[in-house]
């Protein structure tokens, strides 16, 4: 982590409030997360120049627990897009999901048939700059409507001005008026053009398709490497907010 980033993130840091003080060096212990993160290791596997693995797996199990990351991701976020000149709640957005192999490590999992994967699926909900809103992880056998129903059902308080969301033809069907009746969205289907073939660059679909090429950069997520859906869907937040920051310092 860069100065600039660290002088960004620090004030935004949970502090210790009970108990002894502090005596750990939180730039470190962010460092070693992010590099379990870059690198994809075993916590075991972290190079003595970090704090000790069961220190460093401590932070990033409570802050996984009690919201601290996606708390951090939110406030980040909002700041890029002032930054940027935008409002800090975005109007539109684009959905998708995205099926990851597993692996040895135990923990839920299922097959999806059509991508042929054993493992589970993220569905990710992305405003127009590509930047992450809202993610949901499911077994890879959860339909795509059936896990963006559970994802619009989690929306956080920044999505309150959403109004539009562009999806591919695997939302289409029942999805689109449930999410009309329920929530007021308008679910805009884009659908791959029939008289084409190999690759095609579809409006608005490619922004979410940027954001999981963002994430795949991370070694961590090539996998799904976790017993816990929680700490999955952790990874994700943390893998933006090391994004932002950047940005923003």
């Amino acid at each position: 982590m860069s100065d600039g980033a660290w002088r960004y993130l620090k004030p935004h840091l949970p502090e210790s409030l009970v108990g002894r003080p502090r005596q750990l060096s939180l730039r470190q212990v962010l460092n070693a997360i992010l590099y379990v993160l870059k690198t994809g290791c075993h916590w075991r596997q972290l190079p003595r120049e970090f704090p000790q693995w069961t220190a460093v797996y401590y932070y990033f199990y409570r802050w996984s627990c009690n919201g601290t990351w996606r708390r951090l991701h939110d406030l980040l976020r909002s700041r890029l897009r002032q930054k940027l000149g935008r409002h800090k709640h975005p109007t539109a957005g684009c959905l998708d999901s995205q099926s990851v192999k597993g692996t040895a490590t135990p923990g839920v999992r299922g097959y999806d048939a059509a991508k042929s994967v054993n493992g589970r699926k993220r569905h990710i909900l992305v405003d127009t700059l590509g930047l992450l809103l809202v993610a949901w992880v499911t077994v890879a056998s959860v339909q795509d409507r059936d896990g963006a129903r559970l994802l619009l059902r989690h929306l956080p308080g920044s999505c309150k001005k959403l109004r539009k969301i562009w999806v591919d033809g695997g939302y289409s069907g029942r999805l689109v008026q449930w999410a009309a009746e329920c929530f007021k969205f308008c679910l805009v289907v884009v659908l791959r053009p029939k008289e084409t073939r190999g690759f095609t660059l579809l409006p608005r679909r490619w922004v979410v398709e940027r954001t999981f090429g963002w994430l795949n950069h991370s070694r961590r997520l090539s996998k799904t490497y976790e017993r816990l859906i929680r700490t999955d869907e952790a990874w994700i937040y943390i893998a933006m907010t090391r994004i932002m920051v950047n940005r923003l310092a």
